[in-house]
């Protein structure tokens, strides 16, 4: 069996998370700010009685902030840290659908010579566009954000 993704985006690139990190995948929602929180936190949300941090994808990968719409969706994900596992919400533009990729990855340093970005998994293709499969432990990892 092939591995699945969650297919999301962020500006004009699509992304992928492994299915077995995504818990849930929620409407935009108000955030809670929280003082002095680490950049790419956006706060916390409720979700059925737990408080769940909430970053911003954009702001995890570099790319300039924008503001929610009506496709924004927050996937909470489990992603392991030191000390065991954690729950966070990532808001994304937009989630596309679960799917296999059409072909298998390949190593980002493969794919992009001297570049390096210890959050990418590996390089697909889906309907003959890219799909970036992200390692969300690595990613958020890199993140000073707080664990549930």
């Amino acid at each position: 069996m092939h591995a699945q993704y969650v297919t999301l985006g962020a500006c004009d690139e699509v992304f992928g998370a492994p299915v077995d990190k995504v818990q849930e995948i929620l409407d935009s929602r108000s955030i809670s700010r929280l003082p002095q929180m680490p950049p790419a936190m956006l706060g916390i949300i409720d979700v059925r009685g737990q408080t769940i941090p909430v970053v911003d994808l954009r702001h995890a990968l570099g790319f300039d902030t924008a503001p929610d719409t009506a496709h924004t969706r927050i996937l909470v994900v489990t992603v392991e840290r030191p000390g065991g596992s954690a729950t966070l919400g990532i808001r994304a533009d937009r989630v596309f659908e679960v799917a296999g990729l059409d072909t298998q990855l390949e190593v980002p340093a493969a794919a992009g010579g001297r570049w390096s970005a210890p959050c990418v998994a590996g390089i697909g293709r889906r309907s003959g566009g890219f799909v970036t499969v992200l390692d969300l432990d690595a990613l958020l990892q890199a993140m000073d954000v707080p664990s549930t």
